[in-house]
């Protein structure tokens, strides 16, 4: 006998409820409460009562335990995407049976990204799932990148069970599957018969996700699965969809602008602070070798308000343009804008340098801006955000050959940071000869002592 009834449940911690409420009682999240059908099934017993329907009796049969020192410990060969920016933030390559989320905001290129993985490999057979898009539009997109589509294996299909059988019948015929990579656009748009609730639900995301995973593991096919992310920009799902899978890459970047960072947030076969920075064109993602220069190439020199600084992305340092806009405000109160930095930050660094250097800006509307569109989130920017609000406030330009990094304490001090020499190397590299930074400098003060006493 299967009983149906719907539960309530939250769509970050699983949580259970048998009525809908605002905030998860568990997480303490808002609405993330999502209607879902589940069924029980119940053999009659004494009573009325017994056993699940679907219980079975399980024995070890021919399970054997292992000691950890007769594990062998061949190196496995890495297969690669023949793109050096994502074969870096994997470690180098994906392993047999490597499950990767692919997460990023709609729009930002995961679709376009993953098409020129497959125009790269073009030796290897690549499977498509689209469960999104339809085949013409791949299509469309792919003769758009100058791609034919030769190696690409398209497969129109939302039932996981069925893509798991195209999977294994594909090992099975061969003994080792022709298929190279697979790939499943998107998870939440998979379902299976065997689980509860509609296509992107908790079970069916998290249910499909673990048939896709046991699927690779068990023939050695690496998976990419792309998922989507919720407004607050995680992924979206039940959180133990991030413990299944192999390793979590988010693709970052503003979409009015052309560049795009990949960064990973779970790895277990390589490092976590590897990133890979791309250019979207349009026939393409193109690698960035040398960020630095491509974010710096439209700088003008010696402008008043502008201050170069070094942010490390993963291990990789990268220089950005910091801009910043004084004008004495109309209203009552000034406004702090910032785009590509956090406005919470720049109003403690405004507080900092009134307190520390007697400037006041409490007269002052403050704009900042990261050229180029991307976010920096690291205190090491601090300094260049200072010195590119006091010479826009004294009217006074930096000197061109200027790069400067560091972390502004709340009583005017310049706290050092990671990786210090590594960039003071990468900006002397690009010509910035003087480099303002925790070694030289200390306070505020100090720092402008050495920018206005001498000339550059």
């Amino acid at each position: 006998m299967t009983k149906f009834k719907s539960v309530y449940i939250c769509q970050n911690c699983e949580f259970e409820s048998s009525k809908w409420v605002g905030q998860c009682p568990n997480c303490g999240e808002w609405n993330t409460m999502v209607e879902t059908a589940s069924s029980k099934s119940f053999a009659k017993g004494a009573g009325g009562f017994g056993k699940l329907s679907g219980a079975k009796s399980r024995s070890l049969g021919k399970t054997q335990l292992t000691p950890l020192s007769q594990v062998s410990l061949e190196k496995t060969k890495r297969l690669s995407s023949s793109l050096k920016e994502f074969d870096r933030v994997l470690g180098g390559g994906f392993v047999p049976g490597h499950v990767v989320l692919l997460a990023g905001d709609p729009g930002i290129g995961k679709s376009t990204l993953l098409t020129q993985i497959s125009a790269k490999m073009k030796s290897s057979k690549i499977l498509y799932v689209c469960g999104e898009e339809s085949v013409a539009q791949i299509r469309i997109r792919s003769e758009r990148m100058g791609y034919s589509g030769d190696n690409l294996l398209m497969l129109p299909e939302t039932d996981v069970d069925v893509v798991c059988q195209v999977l294994e019948s594909q090992h099975a015929a061969h003994g080792q599957s022709e298929i190279a990579l697979a790939v499943i656009d998107s998870i939440q748009t998979l379902s299976s018969e065997d689980l509860t609730g509609m296509a992107g639900s908790v079970g069916q995301v998290r249910g499909s996700t673990q048939k896709l995973t046991d699927t690779a593991k068990r023939i050695g096919m690496p998976i990419i699965l792309v998922g989507h992310v919720t407004k607050e920009g995680t992924v979206a799902g039940p959180k133990v969809l991030e413990h299944i899978v192999d390793t979590v890459l988010y693709l970052e970047g503003d979409s009015q602008h052309l560049f795009r960072i990949l960064k990973t947030t779970k790895n277990r076969f390589g490092p976590i602070s590897e990133v890979g920075i791309f250019e979207m064109q349009e026939a393409g993602m193109r690698e960035v070798e040398n960020p630095s220069e491509l974010f710096l190439s439209l700088k003008m020199e010696s402008i008043v308000g502008s201050c170069v600084t070094v942010v490390m992305e993963g291990y990789r340092p990268i220089l950005f343009e910091i801009q910043a806009l004084t004008l004495k405000t109309k209203f009552g109160n000034p406004r702090r804008t910032a785009s590509g930095f956090s406005v919470n930050r720049l109003q403690v660094l405004l507080a900092i340098i009134e307190k520390s250097l007697g400037i006041n800006l409490s007269m002052y509307d403050v704009y900042l801006n990261v050229a180029g569109g991307l976010k920096v989130s690291e205190y090491a920017a601090d300094l260049a955000v200072c010195l590119a609000v006091i010479s826009s406030v004294k009217d006074k330009p930096l000197p061109s050959n200027i790069a400067a990094f560091g972390e502004c304490g709340l009583l005017g001090e310049i706290r050092g940071v990671s990786y210090q020499q590594k960039r003071v190397k990468e900006a002397q590299k690009l010509g910035y000869t003087r480099v303002i930074n925790p070694e030289n400098a200390k306070t505020l003060g100090q720092a402008l002592s050495l920018l206005f006493s001498r000339k550059s």
